[in-house]
């Protein structure tokens, strides 16, 4: 709340310089969720203080993932069964997914992404520009099924942001700290600067719960004009900064920027291209990817009699095989270790490839 450490000012000084465009402003929390969390808690301080309180709807995607938390939650376009969770909220809006495979036929990749925009600017319209205070994506839809959209597409979202003052906020929860190739994507991969950018995962690799948002200086700029000093943005969890979680960080950043950035560079063409020869599997329908990300698509019908979902039972093969897949329905999404091998990856490639062919034809488990 009013207390600091020397690892949190540390790290916020390093991520800070290392963030895109103006967001030299950060604050820590203890993952991805309560990162969404308080980044949209400040969405609502901001209009409040700024004197456009009626900005409360916020805007997500089908098949969006966002947390856990209850407003991160509502943001999820992947719902439950119908009353297995209360994770709904009357201030939530959902737009089409970018999934390039809702293209039309015969829909150039610009036309569908004005379509997409389209979509946007009917929805400003219907509910008001008054009334939306951002506007949430995934540079990649990560447990979405691994959605990378089509070009121009996050540009274009964060130009109709700024012409009706919704705040864009990017949720690089997945995508940053080196699973693109780069610290942050929205920048470097997409050419956006957002208004407001969520991390977690990565920052620690994994080693210690840690999370955070960065906020525009602008925003916080436009606060401390506005002239309401009483104003306190009275937010806070137990673990905030907490010391070992940024001294994780700052380690992490350093072996990131020491080679690591580097070889997941050198990797990427290999992996996505080992990965894509599985289309020639008759049960796969689709193999997409950006980055170290990948999503091998089975075919409705893909599983055999009454077996478990496809990708189940393609992960426990590959998981007598050596390989973890994370199974969803009818898709195997990977995120491998940054420090995969070209060796590593070729048997990935192989081992998922057994995986699927065993798996389709109704193979008993060794």
């Amino acid at each position: 709340w009013y207390t600091t450490n020397d690892p949190a000012t540390r790290f916020a000084d390093l991520i800070t310089q290392r963030a895109p465009g103006d967001l030299d402003h950060v604050f820590f929390t203890t993952g991805g969720s309560t990162a969404i969390e308080t980044a949209l808690r400040f969405v609502f301080f901001y209009n409040n203080v700024m004197g456009r309180p009626g900005r409360k709807l916020i805007v997500s995607r089908d098949g969006a993932y966002h947390g856990s938390t209850h407003l991160s939650a509502a943001l999820n376009g992947r719902g439950h069964p119908a009353g297995a969770m209360d994770d709904t909220d009357p201030r939530v809006r959902h737009l089409p997914s970018p999934d390039p495979r809702n293209r039309r036929h015969g829909e150039t990749e610009a036309d569908f992404v004005r379509r997409l925009v389209g979509a946007f600017e009917d929805l400003i319209a219907e509910e008001g520009a008054e009334t939306i205070a951002a506007f949430v994506g995934e540079p990649v839809m990560a447990s979405g099924g691994v959605i990378v959209p089509p070009n121009g597409y996050f540009k274009a979202m964060s130009e109709a942001c700024n012409r009706h003052g919704i705040l864009f906020l990017a949720d690089e929860v997945v995508t940053a700290f080196g699973r693109l190739g780069a610290v942050f994507a929205s920048q470097e991969i997409f050419g956006v600067t957002p208004d407001l950018l969520t991390f977690a995962k990565g920052v620690t690799s994994g080693y210690f719960p840690l999370g955070g948002v960065l906020i525009s200086a602008r925003l916080i700029a436009d606060l401390r004009e506005a002239g309401a000093n009483d104003a306190m943005f009275a937010h806070g969890l137990t673990y905030s900064s907490h010391p070992i979680g940024c001294a994780v960080a700052i380690r992490n950043l350093e072996l990131l920027e020491a080679g690591v950035l580097d070889h997941v560079g050198a990797m990427i063409p290999h992996f996505q291209s080992r990965l894509a020869e599985l289309r020639e599997l008759p049960g796969v329908s689709d193999v997409r990817g950006l980055g170290l990300m990948a999503c091998v698509e089975m075919k409705d019908g893909a599983s055999p009699g009454d077996a478990a979902p496809i990708a189940t039972e393609i992960d426990r093969h590959c998981q007598t095989l050596g390989l973890l897949v994370r199974p969803i329905g009818n898709l195997c999404v990977m995120s491998p270790p940054l420090i995969i091998s070209a060796q590593q990856i070729d048997d990935l490639a192989s081992i998922l490839r057994t995986g699927i062919s065993r798996a389709t034809a109704g193979a008993s488990f060794d």
